[in-house]
């Protein structure tokens, strides 16, 4: 037993090590997996292994090899940047930023639709799909093999036997459900499928990568109508269940130069996959960049973020546009799970005369990050935060500022999309876009019921030590 006892201490301080001077975690985050390795030791190893390791060098590398088409289109590119004064002061400084930060280039002249449900975004997207023409590159992080699922898998199917180059990457874990039969199906009919950190062996649950999840949800059609949001494949996603109806999301559809920012993140997740390369030059050749005719008036930025680099593209652009807020702050996501810089940013914005509101879901998918998220909630309410729970699931990742910016994506308020996850949001800047989402924010406000210090007083010992407790891993959440 003392030989047994001595072996796992070696490698928990091999691990701890390892986390500390090679990986450089942060403290929390060292933390939270200590107290795992220390109260369940064999156990917390497999999960460490599992969840907990570290991209390798080689894989950071060949993720942070990036498309540069912008190369290909420097004089447009350039001729963009030079109208950054036709936006206000704000806003050119918030899109210099993320220009900066993120090497996000803004693009005007665009025309977005907002859909708050998976009914109405399905149908737009099942129509642009029956009618493309050139190409169809789709990304999700869950596609199911049921419902909704196969009715989209028909689609591509038949398109690409219509001889329409069909491409398709799903997430290895946010698919695990869905047999890869399902899957092979397009590539029978002459698509080609990219599964995103495949397992090991094809066993689905050996998979040394499993906590890098690709969270993005991207649509491009031709090269000119792009998808983007928080609505998967999937059935629940079209409020199809009762247990987590009414299902609130919001996803974009876009027409314009900002569907290049789609088209660009797309083949940057489809090469590293697929472990090929093709010039930017070629991509242009081939059409999939197809010079566009202007379409509407919002600018817009795509910004990507993801465990390759130590820079959180997504959650800095937040902040930023929170540190700029002047009277409010809308925040809408189902999980909020962040760290200490992301609350104090919220809290001195509070204590700034800045009105906080944060709407979150009334009925949960994950119960323990739920808890999680309910001893964040409170912590905010304490200093000032107006929290609102939605008579539903809320899934909307949603951020918008005064009239300044929405952000809207796949980027929830959480430590997992904000460093563990691929994720991509679109930032757009125009005042009467930003009057129709508060529009739409207003309504959701009707649909909530807004709790205070007295409904976590009133809260069962259970929850308010599970509340406790898992809070404690909120860095791995």
């Amino acid at each position: 037993m003392d030989y047994i006892a001595l072996t796992i201490l070696i490698i928990n301080i091999v691990l701890i090590g390892t986390m500390m001077f090679i990986e450089r975690r942060k403290p929390e985050v060292i933390i939270s997996w200590l107290v795992i390795l220390t109260f369940v030791p064999i156990l917390g190893f497999l999960f460490y292994i599992i969840f907990g390791s570290g991209l390798s060098l080689k894989t950071r590398r060949m993720l942070k090899r990036k498309i540069r088409y912008e190369d290909t289109y420097e004089s447009f590119v350039w001729k963009e940047l030079l109208r950054l004064p036709e936006l206000s002061e704000e806003e050119r400084e918030l899109a210099l930023f993320n220009e900066r930060n993120a090497k996000s280039l803004p693009y005007f002249d665009n025309d977005i639709q907002v859909f708050t449900f998976g009914r109405e975004k399905i149908e737009a997207l099942k129509k642009d799909l029956l009618n493309a023409k050139h190409s169809i590159n789709m990304e999700y992080y869950i596609f199911d093999d049921e419902g909704v699922g196969k009715e989209i898998m028909q689609i591509l199917c038949d398109k690409a036997r219509e001889g329409i180059k069909v491409k398709l990457i799903f997430d290895s874990v946010g698919c695990i459900r869905a047999p890869r039969r399902f899957f092979k199906k397009l590539k029978k009919a002459g698509g080609e499928v990219a599964e995103f950190f495949p397992p090991l062996f094809g066993i689905r649950l050996i998979n040394f990568k499993m906590n890098y999840r690709n969270h993005r949800k991207i649509v491009v059609i031709d090269g000119r109508i792009g998808y983007v949001g928080g609505i998967n494949i999937r059935d629940d996603h079209m409020g199809l269940k009762k247990k987590l109806s009414p299902w609130r999301d919001t996803h974009l559809r876009i027409e314009g130069n900002a569907v290049y920012g789609l088209q660009n993140a797309f083949f940057n997740d489809f090469f590293f996959c697929k472990r090929k390369h093709i010039s930017s030059t070629e991509l242009v050749a081939l059409g999939y960049f197809p010079k566009m005719q202007k379409c509407g008036n919002v600018t817009t930025q795509i910004v990507c973020s993801g465990p390759e680099s130590k820079i959180h593209y997504i959650k800095e652009s937040y902040m930023k546009m929170i540190s700029m807020a002047k009277s409010k702050i809308i925040l809408q996501t189902p999980y909020l799970v962040p760290d200490d810089v992301f609350m104090a940013a919220l809290k001195q914005a509070i204590k700034s005369g800045v009105k906080v509101i944060i709407m979150l879901p009334r009925k949960p998918d994950k119960r323990f990050v739920y808890l999680a998220t309910l001893s964040f909630a409170r912590e905010l309410v304490e200093c000032g935060a107006e929290i609102y729970l939605y008579n539903g699931f809320l899934h909307s990742k949603l951020l918008i500022v005064d009239d300044l910016c929405v952000s809207v994506g796949t980027c929830n308020a959480d430590n997992r999309s904000f460093a563990l996850n691929f994720e991509i949001n679109a930032f757009m800047y125009n005042k009467n876009f930003i009057k129709m989402c508060y529009d739409i924010l207003n309504e959701d406000l009707n649909n909530s019921m807004q709790i205070d210090l007295t409904y976590f007083k009133q809260k069962h010992f259970t929850s308010k030590l599970g509340q406790t407790f898992f809070r404690m891993f909120a860095p791995l959440l």
